[in-house]
């Protein structure tokens, strides 16, 4: 088997490399949204599926066929054969690679920090590779004929097994550990602003009872930073692309920790014959209910270990989902011990409501939730039921003058009207709303190249 060298350069590095030359401010503009959402929409989606669908095949056409409920040819049987094979060999070399890592950044043997940097090097190049085998699907000409989901959609009788005497008292649903897991600290590689390094614990949530990982991005010549804890959105897998649209070097940068963590469903905690974050949308409502209710107190107890390793400011933020997770936190950690109680806050592409991004939202129409729900006979009435547990109920812990939002008045994905209106309903400053004319996937792409909404924020933790 024939593998493209580890060290190749990416499509994806060169095009961020371009958005940083004056080019860029072509890019960042609501036109750019129209594209990307297509091109997610009718090659990412469907190529995702079918990749998580190798991913549980194991090798075997014929249960390939199975997972992307395609109906199988003796063309498409010759074709796939060679693929899936191919896609065993490179998971294994993945498999193999991520033990040499796991014993070498959280074993007791010595290595050598020039080791630790190819090791981490070799890791994050392989699975980038893997990952990007999707594209070896593309000339089998499907993506009209395999849908974006496999579906396992609950009935409203099994989510209220689960999670219906919890919305009468939503604080049960997020209360945290009373001993909290013991996090693990990995060894440290370098990093262009300092040092990275990764954190893992057992989740608190029976519900996802796996491992949380975190990597940690520490800036240089900083004695106890402020930290931010900061989520991902939406099927996005920093830790395991290449040259994706990142706000976190300019944090670094700017002296600021940053914890990011892993969502559930995500990365490392990705289920075999899924993608990242299909589970969340699959499983609906379920897989929100999952997702948040983990999520939270995972944080909780980042909190905590933000608070016992440095004296700086903890905040928390993220963009889409990783924003709609500090929302919760935001709220939920009212009933929580003061010290894990956040400080501040920095959302950046998000919605008032969940109900906004998973019913109303462009992509949700994509991958037709609201079609997949209603045939398993949920209706909308149903599904607000459970608002205690997937919106914020109130204002924010943190003050207003300590909230620093980012958003597009283009965003169909995460709508941004109601984004604004909570705005309103919090008592943000005007100093502290960054409002552009872009969409979902252009905000990040002016924010690499503005940076005044990162300034303001690294003034409010200075003033924290």
């Amino acid at each position: 088997m024939t593998q493209q060298a580890p060290w190749r350069t990416t499509a994806q590095e060169l095009f961020v490399a371009s958005l940083h030359a004056p080019f860029g401010n072509l890019i960042a503009r609501p036109w750019f949204d129209t594209v990307a959402l297509r091109i997610v929409a009718h090659w990412f989606f469907p190529l995702s599926r079918l990749w998580a669908s190798a991913d549980a095949a194991h090798g075997s056409v014929e249960r390939f066929f199975h997972e992307a409920n395609i109906e199988p040819t003796p063309r498409l049987e010759r074709r796939l054969q060679k693929r899936l094979e191919r896609f065993e060999a490179v998971r294994e070399d993945v498999l193999e690679n991520e033990r040499e890592w796991d014993a070498a950044f959280f074993g007791n043997a010595s290595i050598s920090p020039r080791t630790l940097d190819k090791i981490e090097f070799d890791r994050l190049s392989k699975r980038d590779l893997f990952n990007g085998l999707r594209g070896m699907f593309a000339s089998l000409q499907l993506f009209d004929k395999v849908a974006p989901i496999r579906w396992q959609v609950p009935t409203p009788a099994e989510v209220e097994a689960d999670y219906g005497e919890l919305v009468a008292d939503p604080a049960l649903a997020f209360a945290v550990p009373t001993e909290m897991p013991e996090v693990a600290v990995s060894r440290s590689v370098k990093h262009p602003h300092g040092h990275c390094y990764w954190l893992r614990f057992q989740s608190p949530s029976r519900r996802m009872n796996d491992r949380v990982v975190a990597r940690v991005y520490e800036p240089a010549g900083v004695s106890s930073p402020p930290t931010l804890i900061f989520g991902h959105g939406i099927c996005v897998e920093f830790d395991h692309w290449r040259g994706l649209i990142d706000e976190v070097d300019a944090m670094v940068a700017a002296g600021i920790r940053v914890v990011r963590p892993e969502a559930p469903w995500h990365g490392r905690r990705l289920p075999r014959g899924r993608f990242g974050g299909e589970q969340f949308i699959a499983t609906a409502p379920m897989g929100a209910l999952d997702l948040f209710t983990s999520a939270v107190r995972e944080w909780a107890v980042l909190i905590d270990w933000c608070r016992s390793s440095a004296k700086g400011p903890v905040a928390i933020g993220g963009s889409s989902l990783g924003a709609m997770t500090a929302q919760l936190v935001a709220d939920k950690s009212r009933d929580w011990p003061q010290r894990l109680r956040p400080d501040a806050m920095f959302l950046i592409s998000y919605c008032g409501h969940i109900e906004d991004a998973v019913v109303h939202g462009s992509l949700a129409k994509v991958w037709r939730i609201a079609e997949a729900t209603m045939a398993k006979g949920w209706t909308p009435e149903m599904m607000r039921k459970y608002k205690p547990l997937l919106d914020a109920q109130g204002r924010p812990v943190m003050p207003p003058e300590n909230i620093v939002t980012v958003l597009g008045d283009q965003d169909n994905v995460t709508p941004f009207a109601n984004a604004e209106a909570l705005l309103d309903d919090w008592n943000i400053p005007a100093s502290n709303r960054f409002i552009s004319r872009r969409g979902h996937f252009s905000v990040p792409i002016g924010m690499i190249r503005d940076h005044s909404s990162l300034e303001r924020f690294r003034t409010v933790l200075a003033n924290c």
